[in-house]
């Protein structure tokens, strides 16, 4: 068996797999955060952002389907291990409690799967725009209400809210973020026990500091579609 083929097929092998697809996906979960904030410093902000990405052309099409086969990666291996792991212990435990119960590690796979649905709707919401017929510019044809064809910042407005496909969109947002954190909270200290950077000492003051991060970063995101529901963002006549 050549090695690339003994590390795809063994465990520590896609653990690996796991905690390097793991380590490009949280940088681009904290990069796409401080991209989406940019809303509450004005439209002028968050739609030069988005006009400077497009701008990138081919680099940015080839960043994207880098991540996205990261997080199919990630998930594949991920439901590997969970198999695996299963299939080695057929019998359960009978103190469950006792062997890592938590909601994250008991449902990662499910959980992923979820993910990676809501990731799909939100780049054909957002991204390819394809389920929403106003996100076009006010001048194709008078049937878009864009200011232009990077107007994110109305087109955020529009997609959370105030209707009730709107708000449907908030709530599945919030869910995907949700499970997303629950995610980067177990698998921060899980990626950093792969990596061998951590000790018995640390384990536990790493899996705070993994609750502390995954909680702020679901914050961030989630102030968005509640600032659009409370109406601390508003659509603006003119940009």
């Amino acid at each position: 068996m050549n090695p690339i083929t003994f590390f795809w097929k063994s465990s520590i092998g896609k653990k690996w797999l796991v905690a390097l697809t793991g380590i490009v996906l949280v940088a681009y979960v904290f990069g796409h955060l401080a991209g989406n904030l940019q809303i509450f410093l004005g439209p002028a902000k968050i739609n030069a952002y988005a006009q400077f990405l497009h701008s990138l052309g081919p680099i940015l099409l080839a960043v994207r389907l880098f991540l996205i086969a990261c997080f199919v990666l990630h998930i594949v291996m991920t439901i590997k291990l969970v198999t695996e792991n299963r299939a080695a212990k057929p019998t359960p435990y009978i103190f469950p409690n006792s062997v890592q119960s938590k909601v994250a590690t008991r449902t990662m796979a499910i959980s992923g799967l979820i993910v990676l649905s809501f990731v799909i709707y939100h780049l054909l919401h957002f991204t390819i725009r394809s389920t929403d017929a106003r996100f076009k510019p006010i001048t194709a044809g008078g049937k878009g209400l864009l200011h232009g064809e990077y107007d994110v910042y109305s087109m955020i407005i529009l997609g959370f809210g105030p209707s009730f496909l709107g708000v449907l969109c908030g709530l599945f947002y919030l869910l995907g973020v949700g499970l997303l954190c629950l995610h980067l909270s177990h698998g921060f200290s899980s990626l950093l026990q792969t990596l061998g950077v951590t000790t018995k000492k640390t384990l536990t003051d790493l899996q705070r500091a993994g609750q502390v991060v995954a909680a702020l970063v679901f914050l961030g995101y989630a102030s968005i579609p509640f600032a659009v529901w409370f109406g601390i963002l508003t659509l603006r006549t003119s940009l």
